[in-house]
């Protein structure tokens, strides 16, 4: 028997519906059949849900909230009669019209609920919905009851991680994929005995929340340009469908959630590139999609003419801070580590998290605050790009709040401009690889997430193949792009075949690797750069749905002794807590030797403060300390000189030996089989080389 406040009090059509739940906002199933809807708005007047049949151009029922039925600055109603699995929904909002003020209320709208778990429209990558849809964005109801079994966050820690920053569809879209659903959740499912060879245990995926890939879209030379790295958000608390074989039968979460699942039993955490910086609304200029329309003073930052502040670049800029605005990327977090058990987010332009309604950077944000001592997010990963396109640069400074890492972006540079040759960089580089403790010394090295390259900018290969940015593909002058890019074509611009080139190529790449995944921090490397993947040039591939962007899978085979150095470097990394370990103690430890030292070509000798392109440094391994077998010592020698230099070795116990691990001119090892005929008191270094040695 019902209890009588749950009857419905209204009837439309074959629908009944009463005064709905308050909390949570969204569209929800109700046990009994029913569907809660609840929304909120500061400012609006009155608000219509709006109901549409799936696929259909017109609505066939609009339900006017009723005055009892918002509570506060919250609408909410409890459908009975809907089919979800065929209903679409939106709702238009009534209220002042007056841009001047910020106010932008037109009921003649139908926005998208910010709370969707699901939005038709863009069901099909690449498929245009019809111009004559008067909403083309819309809502669609889920049910919640993906089978996890057993699955939930792996909640690793954060200095454990090897993190590999891949795009959904470029990792498998080209034809040499080999996989069947390319360019798709499913598709990297395929690819993951490929992830697991390799050896990474995390994920960074480039933004899957919802977003529209024709926003912006031109055509240039003939090629249709997207907004393809979907950094412009449409709804943040849905997947991308066009990721998903499966959306047109409205499956798309389903799918996401088993890739999550699958990486998961195969020991990979998954990290999501989240935007709260901004939407896809843009500037005044820009469309109608759901914030702007359903309360446009709450949830983003305006001037006092009316006009947005535009500090992410994209034209709008999220009001974070506010606590209604807070409270939204809160549920949101909650949503996909609850819902989707990922294992933590990686901001995009994460400055403007620090941001006031003013635009003013905050001493305490309270959404970083809320963040940091949160109860479902306690053991996520939280990962700030500190920095935003206002000009705020905070590297070193999201590590004052429990729980977050950084984006080193000081890491990058400095590390790409010695390798080239600038010696002025070698003393901030002994800081970096100690963990760089100039910028962490109140948290510890695992708040650095180190890396050479990035989505953002040149990969690997091209980073040593090209001095200047080659973006005329993408239809703006090669006016695009960051024109500070650090690289060095190593006496050719672009493809060559001189056989001189390429192994100074592929040693300077080998060099930035060595360095990488012998510094303390958390490594990070870019989808590709495992066997060279090139762009040809391109350092903004943002447009780019193409062979410019999509791994080309056929240069693993060609590169595969480049891929296996990559992978017995990160087995390497893994069998040596050493190199991991978050510690600022460089002290002497049980071996008797300090933790890490830095030496000259000759050992204990080297003048930190002055510029340099020859050093080396020495990690001492404590098995007590780390668990392991017994202790171990390993010395990484660098020579970023385009001269021969020889380094003598440091004198380590009695017993102990050298033996070769890698070396930059192509020589690598299984980790525990390294090479141990070599001299034990010297070692040489070619022009522009790098050595591992190691020592039990």
């Amino acid at each position: 028997m019902k209890l009588i406040d749950t009857f419905p009090t209204n009837r439309i059509k074959d629908l009944e519906y009463r005064i709905g739940k308050i909390l949570p906002f969204g569209a929800t199933l109700f046990p009994d059949g029913g569907v809660n809807f609840s929304i909120y708005s500061k400012e609006a007047t009155g608000c219509t849900l709006v109901l549409f049949k799936h696929g259909q151009s017109k609505p066939w029922v609009e339900i006017p909230f009723p005055e009892e039925f918002r509570i506060g600055n919250v609408y909410s109603m409890l459908v009975y009669g809907i089919n979800f699995e065929t209903t679409e929904y939106g709702y238009r909002f009534d209220g002042e019209y007056d841009p001047g003020k910020g106010l932008w209320f037109d009921r003649n709208r139908i926005l998208l609920d910010p709370y969707a778990k699901s939005v038709s429209g863009r069901s099909v990558w690449g498929k245009k919905s019809r111009s004559s849809d008067v909403f083309p964005l819309r809502g669609q109801i889920i049910r919640e009851d993906y089978l996890w079994e057993g699955d939930k966050p792996l909640e690793k820690k954060a200095e454990d991680l090897i993190i590999y920053e891949m795009h959904v569809r470029s990792f498998t879209k080209h034809k040499s994929s080999g996989v069947k659903y390319k360019g798709t959740f499913a598709g990297v499912v395929e690819k993951i005995p490929y992830l697991k060879e390799l050896g990474v245990n995390c994920v960074e995926f480039m933004p899957v929340f919802e977003f529209d890939e024709f926003e912006n879209s031109t055509v240039c030379d003939g090629r249709q340009l997207l907004n393809y790295w979907g950094y412009s958000t449409v709804c943040f608390f849905a997947p991308k469908a066009g990721y998903a074989v499966s959306s047109p039968y409205g499956l798309e979460a389903d799918e996401f959630k088993n890739l999550i699942k699958v990486l998961h039993r195969n020991d990979i955490a998954v990290i999501l590139d989240v935007v709260f910086n901004h939407t896809a609304e843009g500037n005044e200029n820009g469309p109608y999609i759901s914030y702007r329309g359903i309360d446009n003073r709450t949830y983003y930052l305006m001037t006092p003419e009316g006009y947005y502040y535009n500090f992410s670049g994209c034209g709008n800029t999220m009001n974070c801070n506010n606590a209604v605005v807070r409270n939204m990327v809160m549920d949101c977090l909650r949503y996909w580590v609850s819902s989707y058990h990922v294992d933590g987010f990686r901001f995009d332009l994460a400055s403007i998290l620090t941001r006031d309604s003013d635009g003013t950077p905050m001493m305490n944000p309270p959404l970083l605050d809320s963040i940091a001592h949160d109860a479902v997010l306690g053991k996520s990963i939280m990962i700030a790009e500190a920095w935003d396109a206002g000009g705020l640069y905070q590297v070193g400074s999201f590590s004052e709040y429990i729980g977050w890492s950084e984006w080193n972006g000081k890491y990058r540079d400095c590390l790409r401009r010695f390798i080239k040759g600038s010696a002025e960089y070698a003393p901030e580089l002994y800081l970096r690889i100690k963990g760089s403790e100039d910028l962490y010394d109140e948290r510890n090295a695992a708040s650095s997430v180190n890396f050479v390259t990035c989505h953002d900018g040149f990969t690997l290969y091209d980073l040593v193949s090209f001095n200047d940015k080659h973006n005329e593909a993408n239809g703006e002058g090669n006016r695009d792009g960051s024109n500070d890019n650090d690289s060095w074509n190593c006496g050719v611009e672009g493809d060559t075949d001189d056989p001189g080139v390429l192994s100074l190529r592929f040693r300077q790449m080998r060099n930035m690797l060595n360095i990488l995944m012998t510094s303390r921090g958390v490594p990070m490397i870019l989808q590709g750069d495992e066997f060279a993947n090139t762009q040809n040039g391109n350092n903004n591939a943002y447009c780019q749905d193409n062979e410019i962007s999509w791994l080309d899978w056929k240069r693993l085979n060609d590169n595969k002794d480049l891929f296996t150095y990559v992978k017995r470097l990160i087995a390497f990394r893994k069998r040596h807590p050493v190199l991991s370990s978050p510690d600022y103690d460089f002290g002497n430890n049980g071996t008797g030797y300090p933790e890490i030292s830095l030496h000259g070509v000759k050992p204990w000798e080297l003048n930190e403060s002055e510029p340099n392109l020859t050093f080396a440094y020495m990690f001492a391994e404590d098995h007590e300390k780390y668990k392991t077998e017994k202790d171990l010592f390993i010395y990484v020698a660098v020579n970023a000189h385009w001269e021969e230099h020889g380094f003598d070795l440091p004198v380590i116990p009695e017993g102990f030996r050298w033996r070769l691990a890698f070396d930059s001119a192509g020589f690598s090892s299984e980790p525990g089989t390294e090479k141990e005929d070599i001299p034990q008191d010297h070692v040489t270094l070619c022009p522009r080389n790098s050595l591992i040695l190691v020592a039990s």
